[in-house]
């Protein structure tokens, strides 16, 4: 679907079962307000659940004010955007280490630059839409499983976005792995920031495929040959009973959208899945289900 049908793709996706959708703004958050209001009324007539992707061009880790400016500037105006729209969540890149010290001085200069977000989003009014760091792919960049909890530990409205894919190239396809792994990053999210931060986990998926520094490029689900394994995170997830949404980052959209949905059908069934809390698609179109626990 081409980006002028926006306002089409709500209906689309209700069409192939699929209600959550991921407005990609990461060229630029290009979207008038009409626009943006028309386009949450067109998800919420259909039960699209919004999120939004935040540009690629921010690093609130730089040593340049200047662009550490611009970042500030780029986030201040998704979280604007999904708040025209209703979308629930920002996800976004933190920064990078290079320019820093150390990854801890990288850290706490992300932290800084965040809180500026944080008080304009309560200042407009907005404080239904949370921030969420996503973890990263590549070594070189903020972003492993426990800088994310840090980061939302310390700026409110604040929860981590688990990309599965980028863990699992990060660390060179040795983690996510197992239900062990991936029951591993739940536990970590809940014990340090409680459960509100699991309700729901926002949440990434795609094959993968990397190399040293991690993460090179996003692969489709039918190529076996490349990690993580979908029916294993899924269900992990659906034995501890995690409430989530998946979108999925896959090269093919809705095709992989549409199995990861299956899949998960397959693995908890509509015993653990409601038509209002159930929710799958492609890169900007996304998965969210409920599952229940099933056992003590």
């Amino acid at each position: 679907m081409k980006s002028t049908d926006i306002l089409k793709a709500p209906a689309f996706l209700r069409d192939l079962g699929l209600n959550a959708m991921e407005y990609e703004a990461v060229r630029g958050v290009n979207i008038t307000e009409g626009k943006a209001r028309a386009f949450g009324e067109e998800a919420a007539k259909n039960n699209i659940l919004l999120s939004l992707h935040a540009p690629y061009f921010i690093n609130l880790s730089s040593k340049n004010t200047k662009t550490v400016e611009a970042s500030i500037e780029r986030l201040k105006q998704s979280v604007l955007a999904s708040y025209w729209m209703g979308a629930y969540v920002v996800v976004f890149h933190p920064g990078y280490y290079k320019d820093m010290p150390s990854r801890e001085e990288a850290l706490r200069a992300v932290v800084e630059s965040l809180k500026a977000v944080a008080e304009f989003r309560d200042s407009i009014g907005a404080k239904n839409v949370w921030l969420g760091p996503e973890t990263t792919g590549k070594t070189s960049q903020v972003g492993d499983l426990d800088e994310t909890i840090e980061i939302s530990s310390r700026v409110p409205g604040t929860r981590p976005v688990v990309d599965w894919a980028h863990l699992y190239a990060r660390y060179e396809g040795k983690f996510i792995v197992s239900k062990d792994d991936v029951v591993g990053v739940v536990d970590k999210i809940e014990r340090n920031l409680g459960s509100w931060a699991l309700k729901p986990l926002h949440m990434h998926f795609s094959k993968i495929e990397y190399g040293r520094g991690g993460e090179r490029e996003h692969h489709m689900l039918n190529e076996k040959e490349y990690g993580p394994d979908f029916e294993m995170v899924c269900s992990a997830l659906a034995e501890v009973g995690v409430e989530g949404v998946f979108i999925s980052e896959s090269p093919v959209l809705e095709h992989d959208a549409i199995i990861m949905k299956n899949i998960c059908d397959k693995v908890c069934g509509e015993a653990c899945v409601g038509e209002a809390e159930k929710e799958v698609g492609g890169e900007g179109r996304g998965a969210r289900r409920k599952t229940r626990k099933t056992g003590s």
